[in-house]
């Protein structure tokens, strides 16, 4: 039985968690063996791995928005359409801040199982943020 549904959960990833910082919500919507691919280079395998690296992505762009345009849903996977957007105030991985303001779109692919979050894959257009971050 879905507690809540899967397009509420996914809102709440990127509202709550990633826009609010509300760090709670690792817990509320992953899965503990949660495996998250990120078009930065970035694989983690657990909720503290992928705590580790949105604190290293916060740190890089604090006022970092995730912003939905389109969302759909088949059996237990979602697909995202997202932009992102922000002002580059600290390191990002490589690159030293620039106090750039961001903006490029990605794609995400969220698959569920027993009203968790078990896999994000997230596609961004990185050509796009690398210009972005040069000074």
């Amino acid at each position: 039985m879905k507690i809540k549904s899967y397009k509420t959960m996914v809102k709440e990833y990127y509202e709550e968690l990633w826009n609010k910082h509300n760090k709670e919500y690792i817990d509320i919507l992953f899965d503990d063996e949660i495996e998250f691919h990120g078009s930065l280079n970035i694989q983690t395998k657990g909720k503290k791995e992928f705590e580790e690296y949105m604190d290293k992505v916060i740190t890089g762009i604090p006022n970092l928005y995730h912003g939905i345009e389109v969302m759909i849903e088949e059996d237990s996977k979602i697909a995202v359409r997202a932009v992102y957007n922000g002002t580059h105030k600290g390191k990002l991985f490589e690159f030293e801040a620039t106090n750039n303001r961001i903006k490029y779109n990605g794609a995400s692919f969220f698959k569920f199982k027993d009203n968790k979050i078990v896999d994000i894959w997230v596609l961004g257009d990185l050509a796009t943020l690398y210009k972005q971050l040069q000074k």
